[in-house]
């Protein structure tokens, strides 16, 4: 071979190299930043945590049955804990717990939950578990207490995590927070659940576009006291959002009595380019003095401040072209000015 043609199949080597790696990188950069682990390590970690809990074999052989090369990543959090609740009194009851409807009132999670004499594998499962039964009961805010410290490397499924920590975030308006684990769920969109995807990507178009302070938001927001009052729940947190609702309406009705003294002034003032100037030779008619009375144009503090009457026709006026579920929180508003200007 000459040095021309070693040359060349030097460079093709080097180019080849090159090309690997390049792909190997943008292969990397498209990797998720989770997956779900294989269904030999889980049965592994199962084995090792009855172990500790002081199974026997026998015991191990029956809690473990039911795994198989089939199993599917979707099955490994109910066989995980299953398997434990065979040989734990404690899961056991969680297990039984979780399979009818939470009582109206959740005062406190079970102890095993946060024990920290509980194998650490363990009790990060039996969290997202018991997160998992609280959030298909609409618990949000108790399902996110249990699982929002959880990370996927944490848990069996990963999925199932992600998506109830988004689920629960939407409902509670962290909007931030939900999009950023509907964004980390979908990047294994390809193997996760279908409902998952198909929910996921629900959610990501119904929050993205929310604007704070709008009128979607306190829609929202009064959809979420509606859920905690039929829960039973009217405490600090339920005043609280009913505040915030009002607060929010009265920063657009201020934003709209401006719009309206705005537009009254610039109606009231007439035009100032007539279309052709009067004549020399033509008198203008009118009479009087020729004094005009002197309006505020904003200098004072209660600038853009409608009376009361005219305040309830311009929001009345403004509520009906709303959709039925807007113009119940308006009429909120008024009862709750109707509430305050008793209490002076």
């Amino acid at each position: 071979m000459n040095r021309l043609s070693s040359l060349r199949v030097f460079l093709a080597l080097v180019l080849t190299a090159t090309t690997a790696s390049v792909n190997a990188q943008d292969e990397l950069s498209k990797r998720a930043s989770w997956e779900y682990p294989a269904v030999e390590s889980v049965k592994s970690m199962l084995h090792e945590i009855l172990s500790e809990l002081g199974a026997n074999e026998a015991q191990i052989q029956s809690a473990t049955a039911n795994w198989t090369t089939e199993t599917l990543p979707t099955e490994m959090l109910d066989l995980f804990v299953n398997g434990i609740a065979s040989v734990n009194g404690d899961v056991a009851n969680l297990v039984k717990l979780c399979q009818s409807a939470p009582d109206s009132v959740i005062t406190s999670i079970p102890v095993i939950l946060t024990n920290t004499d509980t194998p650490e594998v363990m009790r990060h499962n039996l969290r997202l578990y018991y997160a998992r039964w609280l959030g298909q009961y609409r618990f949000y805010d108790e399902s996110l207490e249990v699982i929002e410290s959880l990370s996927t490397a944490q848990v069996v499924d990963p999925a199932t995590l992600l998506f109830f920590q988004a689920a629960g975030y939407q409902q509670v308006l962290k909007k931030d927070e939900c999009l950023a684990a509907v964004k980390q769920l979908l990047e294994q969109q390809e193997v996760i659940p279908q409902r998952y995807s198909r929910v996921a990507q629900l959610i990501q178009a119904d929050l993205a576009p929310l604007k704070t302070d709008s009128l979607d938001e306190v829609a929202r927001l009064m959809d979420d006291i509606t859920r905690r009052l039929e829960f039973g729940r009217a405490g600090k947190r339920v005043r609280k959002e009913e505040d915030d609702v009002i607060a929010k309406l009265g920063k657009m009705i201020e934003e709209l009595e401006k719009q309206q003294q705005q537009q009254s002034s610039s109606s009231g003032q007439g035009s100032l380019n007539p279309s052709s100037p009067a004549q020399d030779s033509m008198p203008l008619g009118g009479s009087g003095p020729g004094n005009v009375d002197q309006r505020g144009i904003g200098n004072g503090s209660g600038w853009g401040d409608l009376p009361p009457k005219e305040r309830q026709k311009a929001l009345q006026q403004i509520s009906k072209e709303l959709p039925a579920h807007f113009r119940d929180v308006i009429e909120e508003y008024f009862r709750k000015l109707a509430r305050d200007g008793n209490d002076d």
